[in-house]
């Protein structure tokens, strides 16, 4: 028994065809005799052989991969959003090949290089991930760009944008709703676009109702940067209530303000984070956050891949819509304070 991968060319031998005979076989439409693809298949399945679906993609015009370009991996939300699309794109019999754009931020071209000489299907482009030199190298060869919380960029791109505007209204008329006219508002030093039309929606409808905002806009998305940023700036004691522009800097606000400084929660304090990852619904946490759902993401993923249209004939744009989810760290008039 030969060792390692049975080729193509092993089948050829056993079935006593060309190994042409061999790939028109295993390729969807391409013709082939009846006796011949028996004696193939039979071959090919003594011989235990699997189609390279690689190789044969890289001898066509496109693969079946999708390429996933991500950044800050160790976010909840990302994490979640990652999985879902891997898990789609595998029922749909495509392969997800994933791009770590945190790692290869020193050496961006290889990066770029990677994602064309896969000739992948289409390349997924997460929020806040990239620099532009992927984006470009893309749409100038010509590969499907399906841009997620990215912004407004040229090029036949797709979009799917959450409607931040609407999250961070809502974030702020609960806020005033619990009687806050001090709030704080943080985010990452380097947040993303997504994160910044959140924060300016929330600014300005605070504004509009004449309540004072405190910015807090350093360090990574992480738990950590809540920390550092609730013993900060809570000591300004008329700050009554923190929006933060992801849930996992709500939660190290959260367990700082209450478990370290006493603060009660929701009674004399209210905060609101963005996403709805599971640890929000701990009951450890209660955490009120603005949902904009995972399935929906990829749902309008799935239909840009399905659409069939040419790049130059323009490009889809998708809304993804939000909600409050309201839990235990708002509410100060109808609900008991933690």
């Amino acid at each position: 028994m030969k060792s390692g991968f049975i080729t193509a060319a092993d089948v050829a031998r056993e079935a006593g065809v060309s190994r042409s005979a061999v790939s028109r076989t295993f390729t969807p439409g391409a013709s082939v005799s009846k006796d011949v693809r028996e004696r193939i298949l039979h071959a090919a399945e003594k011989l235990g052989y699997r189609v390279n679906r690689l190789a044969q993609g890289l001898q066509m015009a496109q693969s079946n991969l999708v390429g996933v370009v991500a950044a800050n991996l160790t976010s909840p939300f990302n994490t979640a959003l990652l999985d879902g699309i891997s898990a789609a794109l595998f029922k749909r019999g495509l392969q997800c090949m994933l791009l770590n754009a945190e790692a290869a931020r020193d050496d961006i071209g290889t990066l770029v290089n990677q994602v064309l000489e896969y000739r992948v299907r289409a390349v997924i482009i997460l929020s806040g991930a990239p620099p532009e030199e992927i984006i470009e190298a893309c749409l100038r060869n010509d590969v499907r760009l399906i841009l997620i919380n990215r912004g407004t960029l040229p090029g036949n791109a797709d979009k799917i944008d959450t409607d931040d505007l609407t999250g961070g209204q809502l974030a702020a008329d609960r806020m005033l709703a619990d009687g806050r006219r001090h709030v704080a508002i943080v985010r990452s030093g380097n947040g993303s676009v997504s994160q910044r039309r959140r924060i300016e929606s929330f600014v300005a409808r605070m504004s509009e109702a004449g309540a004072r905002v405190t910015p807090w806009m350093s360090g990574p998305n992480s738990f950590e940067t809540g920390h550092e940023a609730a013993r900060k700036l809570l000591a300004d004691r008329s700050i009554d209530g923190a929006f933060c522009a992801t849930d996992l800097i709500a939660l190290g606000f959260h367990d700082t303000a209450r478990f370290e400084l006493g603060i009660q929660v929701p009674r004399d304090f209210s905060i609101i984070g963005f996403d709805n990852i599971p640890e929000t619904a701990w009951p450890s946490h209660g955490l009120t956050t603005v949902n904009h759902p995972i399935d929906a993401f990829i749902e309008a993923i799935l239909n840009c891949l399905d659409d069939e249209r040419q790049l130059s004939e323009g490009a889809l744009n998708f809304t993804i819509p939000v909600a409050l989810i309201e839990r235990g760290t708002t509410g100060a008039f109808d609900a008991p304070s933690n």
